[in-house]
C-alpha cells in the first residue's frame, strides 16, 4: 500500500468513527419527538373543545359567550401602557438654552447708553439737550419723564451704576422666549434651562411661575429693586430704563425637547396584566374591551408579529432541553449507550407526554391555580425507565420532561414544580426494589410525595381552602395509579426491551431454571465453578456499589457455552485430559469456542443484553497462555491473535468483576496448602495481571474498587476453602 493511500485512510478515520457511532433509527426517533414538540409549541390550543376561545370577538361588540382562561396568561395592557406613557411624557420639562450672545448684546447696549449719558453729563448740557442727544442715539427708547428724572438727580452717575447692577442680575437670571404654540405636551410646572459652562453644560430645572418673560419683565425689575437696598430714586427709573435693554436670552430648543420626550417614552415599562387559569376573561353579553381582546389574543387565537419571534425562541429553548436530555441520558452520565428500543420508548413516551400536557392545559377547571400536571402520569413515565434502564435515565427524564412541557407553554409554574416533584419521586423511589410488590409500595410513596407537593403549591399560591380536597385527591390517585400501571406494564416491556430489570434477574437467578439444571447435569464442574464465581462477583459488586444481582446472574450463565463439549474443560475432567491428544492450536480453538457458543445460547434463551455482554467479555481478548506457549515450542511463527479469546475487554463494572472472579476462582482451586497471606498475595497478583494486560481499561473500575474487590474475594474464598487454609494464629495455638 503506497504512502498516499495510507494518508487518505488516516484522514478518513475520524469520519468513519463518527459514522460508526451514528445510529439512523434512534436519531430518527429523537427528531420525530422534536417535531412533535415543535408542533405542540406552535399550536394555539389543544383544548378538547376544539375551537379557539378568541374567535368571533370584536372590540366594542358584546361577547356571544363566556370565556374562561384555559391557562395562566400574561400580556401587555395596551390602554394602561398608553396612559402610563402619556403621564410620563407630561412629566418631561421642555428644554431651553441660555444664549450668552444675546446676554452680551443686552449688556453692551446698556453700556453704550451709560457711556453716552456720562459723556453728556461731563459736557454739562441742558436737560433738553441731554434728552435730544439720547433720543438721537436711542430713538423711541425712553420717555421724556424718565430722562428728565435721570438728568436732574444729583447722584445720576451712581444711578447709572445701580441700573447696570440690576440689569446684570436680570440678564444672568434670564428672560425666556416662549414658543408660539406654548408648552402643551410638556411638564406644566417647570422647564429645563441648559447653560454652557466651559467645555460642558449645566442643566437647571426652573419653575414656570418664576420665569421672567418680555411681558412681565418690567414688573420683575420693579419687584427686584424694591426688595433690594437701592436708592429710592431708582424705583421710578429702573423699570422705565432697563426694560429697553432686558431682551430675551433663553430660547426653546425643539431638538433637545423632542429627544427628552423620546427617551421618556422608551423608558416606560409596559403594564403587564396577569389572568390566572380559571378566571373569567369575558362574560356573555358584556362589551369586549381592548384589554379583553388582548387577553383573548394572548391565549392563542390570533396571529401576531411577535408570535413568530416567540415561536423561534420556544424552538431554541426546546432544542436546548433536548440537548440536555441527550447528554443526561448519554453514555458519559449513564455509563452505557442506550439500545435503539430504549430510545424508541423514551421518544414515544416523551411525545405522548407533551401532547397530553397540551390537552391538560386546555381543560377548563373552576380553580385558578389548578396544576394541570395533576392529570399527567409524570411519575409513571419516570418509574418505567427507572426499572427498565436504570435510575440515571429516570433522573434525566424527571428533569427534562417537565422542562420541555414548561418551554412549550403547556405548563405554568405550579404545574412545572408539581411535575418536577412527581418525577423526582418516581426516579428514586425504586432504588433497591427487587420484588414486584415493591412497586405497590413505590406507588404509595409517590402518591404521598405528590400530595405533599400539591399542598405546598396550593399554600404558596394562597388558594381557597375549598379546592384542597379535589386537588389532593387527584394528586394521591395519580401517584398510586402510576405504581399499579408500572406493575401491569412491566412484564410486557421487560420482554419487548429484553431488559435486565431486578425482577427479571431474580427470576433468572433461580438455580432450578432448566438451563442451570442442564448445566449441573452435563458439566457439574462448570456448574460448581459458576456458583462460586457468582458468590465472589456478587459480594465484590456490593462492596463497590455495582449491580450485584446482574453480576450474580451473569456469573451463573457465563460458561453455558461449555455444555456442548464439557470434557474439554479442566473442571469437568477426572484423570484423562483430552487436550493431550490435540495440537495446541486445535485445543485453543475448542477453548475459545465456548464464548461464542455461550453467546448464541444466551440469545436463543432471550437473556438480557447485559448478561450476554458478560458472557462475551468474561475472558476479554486475553491470550490462552498455556496453549500459546506450547505452540511456540512447536512452531516457528505463531500469532497471539490465534490464541486469544474473541471477546472485547469488559465495558461495565459488573462484567469486569465477573472476569476477575472467574480467573481467581479457577486459579485458587489449584493452590496447595493456601494460607491467608498467600491467598491475599495470590489474588492481588491475579487482579494486577488483568490490569496490566489492559483488560480493565474500559470498565471504569478505580484502584480503590480493585482493592475492595480483592478484599472481598479473599474473604469469600477464605470461607469457601476454610478447611484447606492454614491460619498462623491457629498453628501457634496448636503448637
Amino acid at each position: 500500500m503506497n504512502a498516499k493511500r495510507i494518508d487518505r485512510l488516516r484522514a478518513a478515520a475520524p469520519i468513519a468513527s463518527f459514522l460508526g457511532r451514528f445510529r439512523p433509527g434512534p436519531t430518527a426517533a429523537i427528531l420525530a419527538c422534536f417535531v412533535v414538540s415543535a408542533i405542540v409549541a406552535g399550536a394555539p390550543s389543544l383544548s378538547p373543545t376544539g375551537t379557539p376561545d378568541d374567535s368571533g370577538f370584536e372590540v366594542g361588540e358584546p361577547a356571544d359567550r363566556d370565556v374562561i382562561a384555559r391557562r395562566t396568561v400574561i400580556f401587555i395592557d395596551e390602554d394602561a401602557t398608553r396612559l402610563r406613557r402619556e403621564a410620563q411624557e407630561r412629566l418631561v420639562p421642555a428644554v431651553f438654552r441660555y444664549s450668552a450672545t444675546a446676554a452680551k448684546e443686552s449688556l453692551d447696549s446698556f453700556a453704550a447708553f451709560s457711556a453716552r449719558a456720562r459723556e453728556l453729563f461731563e459736557e454739562r448740557v441742558s436737560a433738553d439737550a441731554f434728552r435730544f442727544a439720547i433720543q438721537a442715539d436711542f430713538p423711541g427708547a425712553f420717555q421724556k419723564d424718565s430722562m428728565d428724572a435721570l438728568y436732574r438727580n444729583p447722584g445720576r452717575t451712581r444711578l447709572l451704576d445701580d441700573l447696570e447692577s440690576v440689569l446684570r442680575i436680570v440678564i444672568s437670571t434670564g428672560i425666556v422666549a416662549l414658543p408660539e404654540g406654548g408648552l402643551d405636551g410638556f411638564n406644566p410646572d417647570a422647564i429645563e434651562v441648559v447653560r454652557k459652562n466651559g467645555g460642558g453644560s449645566e442643566r437647571e430645572r426652573v419653575s414656570i411661575a418664576s420665569l421672567a418673560v418680555s411681558s412681565t419683565i418690567s414688573a420683575k425689575i420693579a419687584a427686584m429693586v424694591k426688595s433690594g437696598s437701592y436708592p429710592a430714586a431708582l424705583d421710578s427709573l429702573a423699570s422705565a430704563v432697563l426694560s429697553q435693554f432686558a431682551n430675551e436670552n433663553i430660547f426653546y430648543s425643539a431638538e433637545d425637547s423632542v429627544r427628552r420626550l423620546e427617551a421618556a417614552r422608551s423608558s416606560v415599562e409596559p403594564v403587564m396584566k396577569r389572568i390566572e387559569k380559571g378566571e373569567s376573561v369575558v362574560r356573555k353579553g358584556f362589551i369586549v374591551s381592548k384589554t379583553d381582546f388582548a387577553a383573548l389574543r394572548a391565549m392563542g387565537g390570533f396571529a401576531d408579529r411577535d408570535e413568530g419571534a416567540s415561536y423561534v425562541g420556544k424552538l431554541i429553548l426546546l432544542a436546548l432541553s433536548f440537548a440536555l436530555m441527550i447528554f443526561l441520558a448519554g453514555p458519559r452520565v449513564v455509563g452505557r449507550l442506550l439500545q435503539p428500543s430504549e430510545v424508541y420508548l423514551i421518544a414515544a413516551a416523551s411525545s405522548a407526554y407533551l401532547i397530553g400536557a397540551a390537552f391538560a392545559s386546555g381543560l377548563e377547571v373552576p380553580v385558578a391555580a389548578f396544576p394541570s400536571a395533576v392529570f399527567l402520569p409524570t411519575a409513571l413515565l419516570v418509574m418505567l425507565p427507572a426499572v427498565l434502564m436504570g435510575p440515571r435515565v429516570a433522573a434525566a427524564l424527571s428533569i427534562c420532561l417537565p422542562l420541555a412541557a414548561f418551554v412549550v407553554n403547556s405548563f405554568d409554574a405550579s404545574s412545572f414544580f408539581f411535575a418536577l416533584a412527581s418525577g423526582a419521586a418516581g426516579a428514586f423511589v425504586l432504588q433497591g426494589a427487587e420484588r414486584r410488590m415493591d412497586l405497590v409500595r413505590a406507588g404509595a410513596i409517590v402518591a404521598a410525595a405528590q400530595l405533599v407537593a400539591a399542598a405546598g403549591i396550593l399554600l404558596a399560591l394562597r388558594s381557597d381552602a375549598s379546592v384542597f380536597p379535589s386537588i389532593l385527591f387527584w394528586s394521591a390517585f395519580n401517584g398510586f395509579a402510576s405504581g399499579m400501571t408500572v406493575l401491569g406494564l412491566l412484564p410486557l416491556l421487560e420482554q419487548a426491551l429484553n431488559a435486565a430489570t431486578p425482577f427479571r434477574l431474580i427470576e433468572l437467578s433461580d438455580l432450578n431454571s432448566p438451563m442451570l439444571k442442564r448445566l449441573l447435569t452435563i458439566a457439574p464442574g462448570t456448574y460448581s465453578h459458576s456458583v462460586t464465581v457468582a458468590n465472589l462477583a456478587e459480594s465484590a459488586c456490593r462492596e463497590i456499589g455495582a449491580n450485584s444481582l446482574l453480576a450474580r446472574v451473569g456469573a451463573y450463565y457465563h460458561d453455558i457455552g461449555k455444555m456442548d463439549q464439557p470434557e474439554y474443560f479442566i473442571e469437568n475432567q477426572a484423570a484423562y485430559n483430552k487436550h493431550d491428544d490435540l495440537a495446541p492450536r486445535l485445543s485453543a480453538t475448542v477453548i475459545r469456542s465456548h464464548v461464542k457458543i455461550g453467546m448464541e445460547k444466551a440469545r436463543r434463551m432471550g437473556l438480557p443484553l447485559e448478561v450476554v455482554d458478560i458472557i462475551a467479555e468474561h475472558h476479554g481478548n486475553s491470550v490462552i497462555s498455556w496453549f500459546y506457549n506450547e505452540a511456540l515450542k512447536r512452531e516457528d511463527q505463531v500469532k497471539a491473535d490465534d490464541f486469544s479469546y474473541p471477546g472485547s475487554p469488559p465495558r461495565s463494572k459488573e462484567s469486569a468483576v465477573v472476569m476477575l472472579a472467574d480467573s481467581v476462582e479457577a486459579a485458587v482451586r489449584s493452590m496447595k496448602k493456601p494460607t491467608m497471606s498467600r491467598l491475599d498475595k495470590f489474588v492481588q497478583e491475579l487482579i494486577m495481571s488483568k490490569f496490566e494486560q489492559g483488560q480493565l481499561s474500559e470498565s471504569e473500575l478505580t484502584f480503590k474498587d480493585l482493592e475492595a474487590i480483592k478484599n472481598s474475594f479473599v474473604r469469600v474464598l477464605a470461607g469457601h476453602y476454610h478447611s484447606r487454609i492454614e491460619y498462623p494464629k491457629a498453628r501457634e495455638a496448636v503448637g
